[in-house]
């Protein structure tokens, strides 16, 4: 990866020696953040004593006159770069954004500089698609064979309509039943330019959403228990956090504990054991539970069918469904083996 490393930085130097004025030299290096510290508008036009509208005339006036001369040939040492970008890319699925691009290129978590270079040579590559980072996109370069800026931000943007239409997170191979792309690769690629959009656990979805994109520990633990599909004790759930792909993943056990009392969508079904009210587990006590069942009957039941209709509700012993049944304020036996709700 060091040879990687030398190609670019010589693709960097050597397109930055076609800017004959010391000024315009400064403005690109600067704005990129070519020596680590990206800049403003304003900042260089402080610096330079010139308008911050002055800066951005100079700056689009000097990669124009950049990306001529890379289209030209005369910037010798930036095919070779683009030799390495490019095939990069195409392992990418044709676009990327800088951050993951840089990193694979370099081998390793790149710095801000490292990144501002990829973006600077993207930017003046006749052969190369830049997107500038905003608040809808993350700054990415594709290969502009495949679609320049407004093509690919129209990729971008038609993958989150349908995102959106779906209105639930969806995995790569659903949207390529969706959409008509040569490769599945080629949807993710795209996908991972947008700040609309999150993804875990192979699902993509919108990035407000928390089954994708969980922002607190609530929102962690309603995805342990989805993605699990079945009940877990809550120190299970904390072990599960520990050991997932969430940003943000040091939690304590009575943390989760705590978050699971004060949250509806946890159900305590058993000593620690929680799931989700959406699988029809029912809230309150098992006396609660035995009630609902009998009500929803209206009529009399065995003790069995009692007792196989709480454990679909709760994760209790049989002894504990069958001492709740023992209460006569709630509960008439009828005959030897039936109960009804007390009158």
């Amino acid at each position: 990866m060091d040879q990687n490393a030398d190609v670019i930085a010589n693709a960097i130097k050597g397109s930055l020696k076609i800017i004959e004025q010391d000024r315009e030299r400064e403005i690109i290096t600067r704005r990129f953040g070519l020596n680590g510290s990206k800049e403003t508008l304003e900042q260089i036009g402080e610096m330079l004593s010139i308008t911050r509208e002055r800066v951005r005339q100079l700056e689009k006036a000097i990669l124009i006159r950049l990306k001529v001369c890379s289209e030209d040939g005369q910037i010798k040492e930036l095919a070779a770069a683009e030799k390495i970008i490019i095939r990069n890319l195409t392992e990418m699925g044709r676009i990327a954004r800088v951050s993951s691009l840089a990193d694979k290129i370099y081998g390793h978590t790149t710095s801000e500089e490292e990144r501002a270079g990829l973006s600077f040579l993207g930017s003046i590559s006749a052969a190369l698609t830049t997107i500038d980072e905003n608040d809808q996109y993350y700054a990415a370069i594709g290969i502009a064979e495949y679609g320049d800026t407004s093509k690919v931000k129209s990729k971008v943007d038609e993958i989150v309509s349908v995102v959106k239409k779906e209105k639930k997170p969806v995995t790569i191979d659903n949207l390529d039943e969706m959409l008509d792309y040569e490769h599945p690769s080629h949807i993710e690629a795209v996908a991972s330019v947008s700040k609309q959009l999150a993804t875990l656990n192979g699902l993509w979805g919108l990035a407000k959403w928390p089954t994708v994109n969980p922002k607190n520990i609530r929102d962690k633990i309603f995805v342990i228990l989805e993605s699990k599909k079945e009940p877990m004790h809550f120190a299970d759930i904390a072990a599960a956090i520990e050991s997932s792909d969430f940003k943000r993943k040091n939690v304590t056990v009575q943390a989760i504990h705590n978050e699971l009392i004060k949250d509806d969508r946890f159900v305590l079904i058993g000593r620690g054991i929680y799931a989700l009210d959406s699988w029809g587990y029912a809230k309150g006590t098992v006396s609660d539970i035995i009630k609902g069942i009998l009500e929803k009957s209206g009529k009399a039941m065995t003790r069995e069918e009692i007792v196989r209709e709480v454990l679909h509700a709760r994760k209790v012993k049989e002894t504990t469904i069958l001492l709740n049944l023992q209460n006569k304020k709630f509960f008439e036996k009828v005959g030897k083996n039936s109960y009804k709700l007390a009158k």
